[in-house]
């Protein structure tokens, strides 16, 4: 197993569209998931996966409300009220050491033996020296239906070539190996106006930083209340 790598989690919006439909009155970290806050087991299955260390981002509603919750004693909390999950992504950098991360937004739902995996391959495939090596993995999984996928086309040799482009039959799931070289194509992002974390993702596909692709299986993005039964069916299973 590999351990000794830092996790991030996204965790910093409101959750409208799972409140809209019925799903939580809550900010959606603070949503339980097989007995626990979606914040807590985000961050407890990447200490059980071989995370040293893990940092959330969350917006002061939730900060508000988590106080008497029981979080990780390795989970350290920022406190953001980002306009956009780019803008997440670059808080979370500003705790980050240099090298490889595992994130994740916090409703990305994935089976633990699967998020292992996960790890473990992508930690390979990055570590890899040679002219067709990657800078960062991808977790990609069979497009289910989601009403805002983020599509991927991918090569043979599991290149990512395109990011939302076009429909495909792999999405997106949630879960990314990245290096902190990331970041400097931050100030750039910005003078670009970009905002959601897809177009930063498409940015880096544009600028040759080499995306991998690992496939996960039973991964479940909660965006609505049919999301949030199916995970929890998935978990208590």
């Amino acid at each position: 197993m590999v351990t000794g790598f830092q996790g991030a989690i996204i965790a910093a919006g409101r959750g409208d569209r799972l409140r809209a439909s019925g799903g939580a009155t809550i900010p959606k970290p603070l949503v339980e998931v097989g007995g626990q806050p979606m914040l807590a087991r985000q961050a407890m299955a990447m200490l059980s996966a071989g995370a040293r260390s893990v940092v959330a981002v969350i917006n002061s509603e939730t900060a508000a409300l988590a106080r008497d919750i029981s979080l990780p004693a390795a989970l350290q909390i920022v406190v953001r009220d980002t306009e956009s999950s780019m803008e997440s992504l670059f808080t979370l950098g500003e705790s980050l050491a240099a090298g490889h991360f595992l994130l994740a937004t916090v409703d990305a739902i994935v089976p633990d033996a699967e998020l292992r995996r996960f790890v473990a391959e992508s930690a390979r495939l990055a570590a890899t020296k040679s002219v067709n090596s990657f800078d960062g993995v991808l977790a990609l999984t069979k497009w289910r239906g989601d009403r805002k996928p983020l599509f991927t086309e991918v090569t043979d040799a599991g290149l990512i070539t395109s990011l939302g482009a076009r429909e495909s039959s792999l999405v997106t799931a949630g879960l990314y190996w990245l290096p902190t070289e990331i970041f400097r194509f931050a100030a750039a992002a910005r003078q670009r106006k970009l905002a959601a974390m897809r177009s930063f993702l498409q940015m880096l596909a544009q600028e040759n930083i080499r995306l991998g692709a690992v496939e996960v299986e039973g991964a479940i993005d909660i965006d609505e209340a049919s999301d949030l039964e199916a995970a929890r069916r998935m978990v208590a299973d």
